[in-house]
């Protein structure tokens, strides 16, 4: 059977949904990840994954085409011709999966499952049913499981269980070569193979998710001063930050890497620091533990490092609790600039042998 596993947002959600991607694969279906562009790198390292289509969703990413019959019908025909026999369309909490399935169903997959507060009609044939269950008796899926666990309670709903040895956690295979690349990129600065060293990655795909820049770079030299190899992380689009975030202090790896040679730098480190953004969850993927700069915009029961040793850092309880916001709404952006380097040191020491 082939089945098309949907999930339109970025890498960090896609990520996150690996587990029940690989509950998909278990039953030996071929599983197709249908994700949007900025879902593609992380998706083309998950096991169970055959193979990946983008679809730039105009109600997922605000950056899409305009969704017009001419561009719906392309998607349409495009998956169409893969002739899916089932799709599973994973949402987080404040998403609606009924476009999504609207569109699966004109593309002619006979059986679509998701997870709707909305009545779905004839839109979907398996529904689980999100909410409180303290607040509705009917609820199957609570709102305050962490992502991972949403994602498999969806493929259960749909009758897709993890294979018996799957521990639940996230995983990724990178392509042959990754983790010699990432060696041959260290070593060229002056990181020999078995040194130990920590990541600071300080850019976030949403602004409101970063610890400030001047932050980080005091961080990098509070770490430093410990005795601390610190790797700068950072996109091609993000080298002004992390040459600016690496001073004299850090080892500037900005625009360096692959997602997959990311993976491995990632791998080998004793501990990654970072915002609630796509590298703190490739971190959690390849099990490297994780100061989480967590600001409280969404909810670190759903977001948080999943599945490894962690440290949550950020005053959660700060006014921009829970609104979702991209830009920071509060000025100064307190409840990441009010941790200090300091607090990201202690943290580390934690997560580490350093501090024993």
């Amino acid at each position: 059977m082939r089945i098309f596993a949907v999930r339109l947002d970025s890498d960090g959600d896609v990520l996150l949904t690996g587990p029940a991607i690989r509950a998909l694969a278990a039953g030996g279906h071929e599983v197709i990840a249908v994700v949007g562009p900025r879902g593609r790198q992380a998706a083309a390292l998950l096991p169970g994954v055959a193979r990946v289509v983008v679809w730039h969703c105009g109600w997922v990413d605000g950056d899409a085409p305009p969704v017009t019959a001419e561009t719906v019908g392309a998607t349409v025909a495009e998956l169409a011709a893969l002739a899916a026999d089932e799709a599973v369309v994973f949402t987080s909490f404040h998403q609606s999966p009924l476009p999504t399935a609207l569109v699966l169903r004109l593309a002619g997959v006979r059986r679509t499952a998701g997870a709707s507060v909305d009545f779905p009609g004839g839109l979907l044939d398996v529904r689980a049913r999100p909410g409180d269950p303290a607040q509705d008796p009917t609820v199957d899926l609570p709102d305050d499981l962490p992502e991972p666990e949403r994602a498999l309670a969806i493929a259960a709903r749909a009758g897709h269980q993890p294979g018996p040895d799957d521990d639940g956690c996230l995983r990724v295979t990178t392509p042959p070569g990754s983790a010699d690349t990432a060696r041959e990129l260290l070593a060229a600065h002056g990181v020999s193979d078995g040194q130990r060293y920590v990541v600071l990655h300080p850019g976030a795909s949403v602004p409101a998710r970063a610890w400030p820049p001047w932050r980080c770079a005091a961080g990098v030299a509070a770490l430093r001063a410990t005795g601390q190899r610190v790797i700068v992380t950072g996109a091609p689009g993000e080298t002004g930050l992390t040459a600016a975030v690496a001073g004299e202090d850090g080892i500037d790896l900005g625009g360096a890497t692959s997602f997959a040679v990311l993976a491995e730098v990632l791998r080998g480190a004793d501990a990654v620091v970072v915002g609630n953004t796509g590298p703190a969850h490739l971190a959690a993927a390849v099990g490297t533990p994780v100061v989480s700069l967590f600001a409280p915009v969404v909810p670190p029961v759903r977001w948080a490092p999943y599945g490894v040793p962690h440290v949550l850092l950020g005053d959660q309880q700060a006014a921009c609790r829970g609104t979702r916001a991209r830009e920071c709404p509060v000025p100064g952006h307190p409840c990441l600039a009010g941790v200090p380097p300091e607090a990201v040191v202690e943290a580390v020491a934690r997560l580490t042998d350093h501090g024993e």
